[in-house]
């Protein structure tokens, strides 16, 4: 995620990031200003067309869809930042629990192997789930001296979350914790699994298909038809205004299509891997 000051207004205005809109629409916004550059000329030079003809006319489609694609384009974005926003509020989650249970196991633990083991497992968790949102492969090797099994285990969550439990259940039989810790303790571990169940909700259930596809053929068909209009009020200068009216409904979508999945490695996803860190962190200084 990139990290910036809100208030330094001409930092955004004049520089350019690697996940700036224009970086992936550059080539396509110089075939679009071509196209509007051989319109114009066919209409003011070739076809000779005058200022009565009816092609003049075709401006007023555009004035009526204009106030349908911004509809469009404003319910896009909001449902990809709604998305965004709530991966952010699942991380947001996990910490608090991470940090809850790490608290309730310093006071109710008094063995040290216990503590060592909680220590490095619920970390563990954070670190595997960015992984697995992220679909890169998982080692096998998560600490030091412990290794998860490499059996049927594909869900490395379940894996560790269960493992978590059964230690649980282990001090529980062994009279290390009692029943009642074994509650508090057991909705803990829960809540992590359903942190995990509700980010892999937003990673697997993308926009349904035909509005995605509905929304890009909207925008290319209205700006291939913006210069046939245009060029009579504009001129050759409906080259650059074409071009930019495209950047901006193209970066519009483009934007929605990055943030609608805040689990990947985009420059305007979620800093998980830097939140796993600070769990890590966190963790180790409150089991001692």
């Amino acid at each position: 995620m990139i990290s910036y000051n809100p208030k330094e207004w001409f930092s955004f205005i004049f520089n350019f990031h690697k996940g700036d809109t224009i970086r992936k629409l550059f080539w396509i916004m110089i075939l679009i200003g071509l196209y509007s550059a051989g319109v114009a000329y066919l209409e003011l030079e070739y076809w000779n067309l005058s200022e009565n003809s009816h092609v003049k006319n075709i401006t007023v489609m555009h004035n009526m869809l204009g106030f349908v694609i911004s509809l469009l384009l404003v319910f896009r974005t909001n449902t990809a930042y709604d998305r965004w926003w709530e991966g952010r509020k699942m991380w947001g989650a996990l910490v608090n629990n991470s940090r809850n249970l790490a608290i309730k196991l310093s006071v109710m633990l008094q063995d040290k192997e216990d503590k060592d083991f909680f220590r490095k497992i619920i970390p563990a968790y954070a670190s595997v789930l960015n992984l697995h949102l992220k679909t890169e492969s998982i080692s096998h090797e998560l600490f030091d001296d412990k290794t998860l099994s490499k059996d049927h285990y594909k869900h490395k969550p379940n894996q560790i979350a269960k493992t978590m439990i059964q230690r649980v259940n282990e001090m529980y039989l062994s009279g290390r914790i009692s029943g009642d810790q074994l509650i508090v303790l057991n909705a803990e571990i829960q809540s992590f699994t359903d942190v995990c169940g509700a980010c892999e909700r937003i990673k697997n259930t993308p926009i349904p298909y035909s509005y995605s596809a509905f929304i890009k053929k909207f925008i290319f068909t209205y700006v291939l038809t913006l210069p046939f209009g245009y060029v009579f009020q504009l001129g050759y200068y409906v080259v650059p205004v074409v071009v930019f009216i495209f950047y901006v409904l193209a970066s519009l979508e483009l934007i929605a299509e990055e943030i609608e999945d805040p689990f990947g490695n985009d420059p305007n996803d979620l800093p998980t891997q830097k939140i796993s860190e600070n769990i890590q962190k966190n963790v180790e200084e409150l089991i001692y």
